[in-house]
């Protein structure tokens, strides 16, 4: 069994974090996979956990604006794009920017952009704020099965392959939310 960690041991489990570990966390609607972005070993340890090609790329969830900007081209965002999408934060929403050169190319993966929330899941939010900084999320499945919406689950899974979970609840929403690109505004995941 993974470790399981609560809201009161935030420290703890971003420590694992810092440390290379994976961790499944709640998010709005389902379980998220989350790592240092920047450690790519960790990324890696996502990807075989899901059975997923790497090309496919991640999000990166943080409890506030400053933990994402470092990784948007300001350059090729209008300003009215910017205060539109700061105006949804932090919330269920995910969007596509222009990445800059701190974007990790294995996180990206195949895409030219990368995407970014600035979640209010205050779970997701605290160990974002807990670790300083935006951490990968990618839904905590093998690739083809449906995502987790429970420790148990998560449990199921992946069992002693995984590093710690955070038994914390889910959020309100029904499913992952929607993915949009932040210049054309086109829905990328309903």
């Amino acid at each position: 069994m993974p470790q399981t960690f609560t809201l009161a041991d935030l420290d703890a489990a971003s420590a694992l974090l810092r440390d290379g570990g994976v961790i499944a966390y709640p998010t709005e609607a389902v379980f998220g996979l989350g790592c240092d972005p920047h450690d790519q070993t960790a990324f890696a340890k996502i990807f075989a956990l899901k059975q997923r090609p790497a090309t496919q790329g991640v999000l990166l969830i943080a409890a506030d604006f400053a933990q994402v900007e470092r990784y948007i081209d300001f350059a090729k965002v209008p300003d009215a794009v910017l205060t539109q999408v700061r105006a949804s934060w932090p919330g269920p929403h995910t969007w596509i920017f222009p990445r800059s050169a701190a974007v990790p190319e294995w996180v990206a993966g195949a895409h030219a952009g990368i995407a970014l929330r600035v979640t209010a899941h205050e779970p997701a939010a605290a160990l974002c704020r807990a670790f300083g900084g935006a951490l990968v999320s990618t839904s905590a499945n093998p690739h083809g099965e449906p995502p987790a919406k429970s420790t148990q689950t998560v449990c199921d899974y992946f069992g002693d392959a995984l590093n710690g979970v955070l038994a914390a609840p889910l959020g309100a929403q029904d499913r992952p939310t929607t993915i949009r690109d932040a210049l054309t505004g086109a829905i990328i995941r309903a």
